[in-house]
């Protein structure tokens, strides 16, 4: 809390002052907080050169953040700074196709394979399952899980299993301020639907979904609370995230699947 006031204090005196000394510190403090994002985005350094590239792209997120960072904004600094660590180290990795071609398709292979299986058993496959469809090894389909899940698939944007017609989640949810009936009742039908999904999955599962984006812990602190790997959380999330991409994907077809299953 005193470490939180003291970033806080030294803000207000760098934009009231814009002194060089202060923004210099401002941005050492806060170097911490480009790996933690970039934790949360399932990049570690076991990637080695691409991981090194990632923390220069989110360095640089960190110095627009000091440079831009206005107190009219009404939020904290290290939010603000946040989302722009985050949007460097994503266009970055969107832009340099930082996994082999290979490995790409095999990830979109897995998510198809995925979108297939749930439609036809109506409930998560295993493992096991996804590797028998796919005729591939199981530890080359839990590579591929793994690869999923850092090719950003993110609860945030999984409104469609081609990447380049991804839509955010929030794209698609109404404005809370806009008072239009038809969309409050499909706010409420998505809403509904996603928290059955969820209830569908076995603990362990909700338990990661619930450590990653409430919590907001990293896989690899994810790892320890569950005393698994890091890149075998990664390989869950990878599969959770697609599976609850394709089944959203087949409640927009068909929304009147959720009414079914209510009955």
């Amino acid at each position: 809390m005193e470490a939180r006031r003291e970033n806080a204090e030294l803000i207000h005196q760098y934009c009231a002052t814009h002194d060089p000394a202060l923004r210099e510190e401002i941005i050492l403090r806060h170097i911490p907080l480009v790996h933690y994002v970039l934790g949360r985005l399932g990049i570690s350094p076991s990637l080695g050169a691409d991981y090194e590239d990632a923390v220069s792209q989110g360095l640089l997120g960190l110095i627009e953040a000091v440079d831009h960072y206005d107190l009219a904004y009404g939020t904290q600094f290290s939010t603000y700074a946040t989302l722009r660590i985050r949007g460097k180290a994503l266009d970055h990795l969107r832009s340099s196709d930082w996994l082999s071609r290979g490995a790409r398709k095999r990830a979109r292979l897995v998510q198809e394979g995925l979108a297939t299986l749930w439609e036809r058993l109506q409930r998560m496959p295993t493992e096991e399952e996804l590797a028998t469809h796919l005729n591939l090894d199981l530890p080359r389909v839990q590579q591929a899980l793994a690869d999923s899940s850092r090719i950003l698939v993110s609860l945030d944007a999984m409104t469609s299993s081609n990447a380049e017609d991804e839509a955010p989640l929030y794209e698609l949810v109404a404005d809370p301020a806009q008072e239009e009936p038809s969309a409050h009742v499909e706010e409420a039908e998505l809403k509904h639907f996603l928290t059955q999904a969820l209830s569908q999955l076995p603990e362990r599962e909700q338990l990661i979904l619930a450590l990653y984006y409430y919590e907001e812990l990293t896989f690899k602190e994810i790892g320890e609370v569950l005393n698994i790997s890091e890149s075998r959380v990664c390989q869950i999330h990878g599969r959770l995230v697609t599976t609850l991409q394709a089944m959203l994907n087949h409640y927009l077809r068909s929304p009147s699947i959720i009414k079914e299953a209510d009955l």
